[in-house]
């Protein structure tokens, strides 16, 4: 093109200057197109998937993902079939029955030839009820009923043994074409069969399993209507009692109320007596170092001692051993003491859970704390007697209290008096007199 632009005095165009990289190329720029061309292009992440789950589709190698899961470090291509070096164990195609089934019935599966003289594994699975059976002896001495027949009994027995007690089926199955009347239900089923099973226990000594059954058909027919009746409320009636129960739990929390306003009342007309006690002479005494608070006797505590154990007012069901529970605002340190009187007493923690047992165990619960809180208060009367008793012995030397027997045993009075002796043998004077300060020398 240039020669042809020479001959024609075209304008020439500037002609580039030639070096090495124009003539041979940029090398580095062959590199990365080579391996651009080697690598595989990864796909682009979709968009609202994680870079986590999207490094999941391929491995270091840059494989397709699996298209089953293994458990094998290699990699999905390196995996090669592991064959061991002894034969396969040979397969059958045989016949086997099912002991299960009465009528012989012949089936085949796939089994292993070393297993074929074993038993069917399923057989230990085949269960049945034992079903008692009675003679025609024994049914006429033992089993006859006013509202049963023998046939009916039979037919029964026979259900029972079909069907393994499911008294459901038992009732659905039951043949109205022979006995069209009475229409049994399945409490009248259960009745009956438990009857005779109990009559045949006791009659043969043991029976099948030596277990002796009561079955209560009154309860449960009222159990059952009580279920009925309440699944079969109304809207209305459920709102009512909602609102019932709303209304329960305000008059509780006034009740609880009006007792801390009769509490605090309480307190403030303690408080007002004790200010009006005259008692100014004992604040004379220096006594700072060596007084002693008193514990006084709260009658209203000995009052209301005891456990009030909450009432099940609830809608539903409960376990009637929750009435047993202990409250929460019983301390530890009572609950040691309980279970230590029970232990003494040789009397079970957790005793079965019936209505009479509960109210039993619960009013010996809430004695035995009564106890606790009368032996406290017994103490710390004790302790005020015997406080004054010093105090008036203090305040007039050579003169001893005498405290009436009605206020204490022998055994206390002694208690006291071999107590005061031993003190005034070691001339401890804890009070002191009006003269003297307390001081203590032996």
């Amino acid at each position: 093109m240039a020669d042809v632009r020479d001959i024609l005095e075209l304008e020439r165009s500037a002609t580039p200057e030639l070096t090495k990289e124009a003539i041979l190329g940029n090398a580095d720029k062959q590199k990365k197109k080579l391996l651009m061309q080697s690598t595989p292009k990864m796909p682009k992440r979709p968009e609202g998937m994680h870079r986590e789950v999207f490094a999941l589709l391929y491995n270091d190698n840059k494989d397709a993902p699996p298209l089953f899961p293994t458990d094998t470090g290699q990699g999905y291509k390196q995996l090669k079939a592991k064959l061991g070096m002894r034969k396969v164990r040979p397969w059958k195609w045989m016949p086997f029955t099912n002991p299960a089934r009465k009528d012989g019935a012949v089936f085949h599966h796939w089994r292993r030839v070393a297993d074929e003289a074993k038993e069917y594994p399923f057989a230990k699975f085949n269960k049945q009820v034992p079903i008692p059976s009675y003679s025609d002896a024994q049914y006429l001495q033992h089993l006859q009923s006013e509202t049963w027949t023998r046939a009916e009994t039979d037919h029964l027995f026979d259900l029972a043994r079909r069907f393994d007690l499911r008294f459901g089926v038992m009732r659905d199955r039951w043949d109205v074409g022979r006995f069209p009347k009475p229409d049994r239900s399945i409490e009248d089923l259960k009745e009956r069969y438990y009857n005779v099973s109990t009559i045949l226990t006791k009659v043969k000594g043991g029976g099948s399993d030596g277990k002796i059954y009561v079955f209560d058909a009154d309860h449960e027919r009222r159990r059952k209507e009580q279920l009925k009746r309440l699944y079969d409320r109304t809207p209305e009636q459920i709102e009512e009692e909602q609102n019932l129960l709303n209304e329960l739990r305000k008059i509780e929390a006034r009740k609880k109320e009006r007792d801390k306003k009769t509490q605090d009342l309480q307190k403030l007309i303690t408080a007002a007596d004790n200010q009006g006690d005259p008692r100014k002479l004992e604040r004379k005494i220096p006594r700072k170092k060596l007084q002693q608070a008193r514990p006084r006797v709260d009658t209203n505590a000995v009052e209301t001692a005891g456990i009030k154990f909450p009432d099940m007012k609830s809608s539903g069901v409960f376990v009637r051993s929750q009435k047993m529970k202990l409250p929460a605002n019983i301390g530890q340190k009572k609950m040691k003491a309980i279970e230590q009187l029970l232990q003494e007493l040789s009397i079970d923690l957790n005793p079965m859970p019936t209505e009479d047992i509960c109210n039993h165990f619960n009013e010996l619960r809430s004695d035995m704390v009564l106890l606790c809180e009368l032996k406290s208060a017994l103490s710390t009367c004790e302790f005020e007697l015997q406080t004054l008793r010093h105090r008036y012995e203090a305040f007039n030397p050579g003169k001893t209290l005498v405290i009436p027997p009605s206020l204490f045993g022998d055994s206390q009075i002694n208690s006291l008096d071999t107590s005061r002796k031993t003190l005034s043998s070691e001339n401890i004077d804890v009070i002191g007199s009006p003269s003297n300060p307390p001081s203590i020398s032996g």
